[in-house]
């Protein structure tokens, strides 16, 4: 096969890839219009609605406290964001660029920290949220986020690929470390950190678990956890849940539309030197 039809075969796999991706995505618009009994009727199985009906819509959004949740989630994202990138910048510079003793060791440790379920940390953590009384508040939720092992990762990778000569040229200038990290070699890992502020972003609105236990409150609650809550033990209004999560998906689309071009740089250049 020459290149042209290599290249068309590679393209139809990834657009039929991306149609499979899509799917779940359509299934939520179309169960989102749809009456309870056709959103769970087998037998025949019903796709698509009988008439777009927008009824699910009013009705989640008069019981729910939409800006009130979007505050709460935007307020954990935007803590988290800034953290993370400050924090991770700064660990992720010393394990790349700078030598002291034990640096493997460290880095060892944040890698194993990788590895480890997150739900390990839950217990330990929400003893010292209880014990500082910061449960049902902000720095609650923010708390696990303060530092982030994959940020570190993250710009480790990035400083990795710079050159040294740079660092000597900011040496012969006369700036010390600090200087050096500031004005020199941040500013050139800039897709590396709108990457790890589009990743923390997205692990911050997914997450569930966390802020169903440190805020049960459903005043300090998140778009995540108040979708989980819309869940019944016994029966659920999938169409209205469905709307609900349409409705919540919206902050997350807007800010993939914004940071597409940087969100896939920063994948396509964090890794490329270990």
């Amino acid at each position: 096969m020459n290149k042209k039809t290599i290249s068309f075969l590679i393209y139809v796999v990834l657009i039929l890839g991306a149609l499979v991706m899509l799917v779940p995505f359509i299934w939520m618009i179309l169960t989102a219009f749809k009456t309870i009994s056709e959103s769970t009727q087998v037998d025949p199985f019903v796709i698509f609605p009988s008439k777009f009906r927008f009824e699910n819509f009013v009705t989640v959004i008069k019981s729910m406290d939409f800006p009130r949740l979007y505050l709460n989630t935007i307020g954990l994202i935007a803590i988290r964001v800034i953290l993370a990138v400050i924090t991770s910048n700064m660990a992720g510079y010393a394990f790349a660029r700078l030598e002291f003793k034990g640096k493997n060791v460290m880095f060892g440790l944040v890698l194993f920290q990788m590895m480890i379920p997150a739900q390990i940390f839950i217990i330990p953590q929400y003893v010292m949220v209880s014990k500082l009384h910061l449960t049902n508040t902000i720095f609650g939720l923010v708390f696990p986020g303060l530092v982030s092992a994959f940020g570190t990762f993250l710009m480790r990778q990035s400083y990795m690929r710079l050159s040294r000569e740079l660092e000597d040229a900011a040496k012969l200038d006369g700036c010390n470390i600090f200087q050096t990290f500031i004005y020199v070699m941040a500013p050139l890992t800039k897709s590396s950190m709108v990457a790890l502020a589009v990743f923390t972003s997205v692990f911050a609105y997914k997450e569930l678990m966390w802020p169903m236990i440190v805020c049960p409150d459903s005043r300090y609650t998140t778009l995540a956890s108040a979708l989980a809550k819309m869940q019944g033990q016994y029966s659920t209004n999938y169409p209205e849940l469905m709307a609900a999560a349409l409705i919540a998906c919206i902050p997350m689309i807007v800010l993939y539309v914004i940071f597409q071009k940087q969100f896939i740089e920063g994948i396509a250049t964090s890794g490329t030197k270990g």
